[in-house]
């Protein structure tokens, strides 16, 4: 409420008219409507996300390597992001990947917010490798999107599609673990024996024997395929 004078009323009297100043009266004001500026969505403190990039082929199919960096800056261009890594990689599927373990420390340093894929098995080596980086990367507070799969973990609807890949990823260990014990079980069966390769403990005999015999150290591990210094242990025991 506003406190607020009104203009002086007029008033007729004896056919001259007289001005005063009227009393003052309260008024009341609608407020008015803030405008909140809304943040942007690739925004992040009012400056764009840092994303950083990670391409990579297999050895013998190299081609697809500038297709996938050009629709990943295209995609980043859009969102409006500021490219700060580019990571580009060539390994066959089964090798560690080294690269992208320098996008994930650089991750870890806070140096970018999101990284960007064209295809999932392009990051991951396997279900339970890509759910162990994503879950890596969600803790960090590190966005990552995959353009073939449309996989936006910035998005509600991303984050729900990474709890399926975890389900998945359990799923995939369960059977790994099954095909191990029943590997197992096989070799049982036929005889086989497991667990650790028997030590060179049970070649202490010949060992002595070929010492005694004025054979060197070397030459005795050369022959009964042991290690010289299993070699100097076992005579060392001999003589303690």
């Amino acid at each position: 409420m506003q406190l607020r004078w009104p203009r002086n009323m007029m008033v007729r009297s004896h056919g001259r008219k007289q001005s005063f100043p009227a009393s003052p009266r309260y008024t009341a004001e609608m407020p008015r409507k803030q405008a909140f500026p809304q943040a942007s969505s690739h925004k992040v403190f009012g400056h764009p996300q840092r994303a950083g990039l990670y391409a990579r082929v297999s050895t013998h199919d190299q081609q697809t390597l500038p297709l996938q960096i050009r629709a990943m800056r295209e995609y980043a261009a859009r969102r409006g992001w500021s490219l700060v890594r580019q990571i580009k990689e060539v390994g066959s599927g089964a090798s560690q990947r080294e690269l992208r373990e320098t996008l994930l420390a650089a991750a870890r340093r806070r140096e970018i917010d999101v990284v960007v894929v064209w295809r999932l098995d392009r990051w991951g080596r396997s279900v339970a490798d890509l759910v162990a980086t994503l879950q890596e990367l969600q803790h960090l507070g590190v966005g990552f999107v995959s353009l073939t799969e449309a996989l936006d973990l910035t998005t509600p609807a991303g984050r729900a599609m990474a709890g399926l890949l975890a389900v998945f990823a359990e799923f995939e260990r369960e059977i790994l673990r099954e095909r191990v014990r029943a590997g197992l079980a096989h070799a049982r069966q036929n005889g086989k024996r497991l667990g650790r390769p028997p030590s060179a403990a049970h070649k202490t005999l010949e060992v002595r024997k070929l010492y005694r015999q004025g054979i060197s150290k070397s030459e005795i591990a050369r022959r009964l395929e042991i290690g010289r210094t299993s070699v100097r242990r076992l005579l060392a025991k001999r003589k303690s």
